[in-house]
């Protein structure tokens, strides 16, 4: 036993964080995405068997997933912008906004039913995957990205999403530049980016909303945070984020999407199922 868990369960919690740390990285370097669509469910399980509460389970595996987030995005935004596809004006337009609106999820977080988690994810993850799969490039609402204020506006909703999700806020900016005629490529290289602005901030948030659940929280956790998750993830998913990232820029455009759409679905699968079971 360790702080009340039995050994056994701590054995499959270190070799599933262990394993999925390889597969975050590589997603996150693919998809340009953080890895949380990938982190959270797989959190959810690991923290169901070793008897994580409900009402605290579903927001401890989001603000993990952000915390996690951090050095993976940051290892793949290095090597997407090393390609030379990242969109900076992009980034900075948006930095601002988006901090502010993970600002604002975190404390929602605070107060959210956890089921709140599954369904935004679920609805995002579907109509981002029906673009990518079924619409190809006819979805489209201009052939420019569009002035400061709608950037601004969309920056921020990006930020609330992401800090419910636990994501690092790629499929959401990689759908909305496609919108406006930008390269899956470039969507992907520069979203990257979004996830180093989305993913410190919004750690911090879920240590503030979690911190009045410590009675409640497993071992090693700083508020909605397990550091336990946080450690184990971490080695292998910077390994594998610049191999993802090589092999993103290997595929064909529509290849990308195809693939980006398929995970998205099986990800909204797996959280309908934990809905309606």
């Amino acid at each position: 036993m360790f702080a009340g868990i039995p050994i056994g369960d701590l054995v499959f919690l270190a070799i599933s964080l262990v394993a999925a740390g390889a597969l975050t990285g590589l997603l996150a370097g693919v998809f340009g995405v953080g890895g949380g669509a990938v982190i959270v469910p797989i959190l959810y399980e690991v923290f169901r068997v070793i008897g994580v509460p409900e009402d605290v389970r579903m927001p401890l595996c989001v603000g993990t997933s952000l915390a996690v987030i951090i050095p993976t995005s940051i290892r793949s935004f290095q090597a997407h912008r090393a390609k030379g596809m990242v969109d900076m004006s992009i980034l900075k337009i948006w930095a601002i906004p988006v901090v502010l609106g993970v600002i604002v999820g975190s404390y929602i977080a605070r107060f959210a039913p956890a089921d709140l988690f599954k369904v935004i994810f679920v609805i995002v993850a579907i109509f981002s995957a029906m673009r990518l799969l079924f619409a190809s490039d006819r979805w489209q609402l201009g052939t420019e990205m569009p002035g400061k204020i709608v950037m601004n506006i969309y920056g921020a909703v990006i930020g609330v999403l992401s800090a419910l999700m636990g994501i690092g806020g790629g499929q959401l900016s990689s759908l909305f530049m496609t919108f406006y005629g930008r390269p899956i490529h470039q969507a992907v290289a520069t979203s990257s980016g979004l996830g180093v602005l989305i993913s410190i901030p919004g750690a911090l948030g879920f240590i503030y909303a979690g911190w009045p659940k410590m009675d409640v929280l497993p071992p090693l956790s700083l508020g909605y945070v397990s550091l336990i998750g946080f450690m184990l993830f971490i080695p292998t998913s910077i390994w594998t984020a610049p191999i993802g990232a090589r092999l993103a820029h290997r595929l064909s455009k529509r290849k990308l999407e195809v693939v980006f759409g398929l995970f998205l679905l099986i990800v909204a699968a797996r959280f309908i199922w934990s809905l309606v079971v």
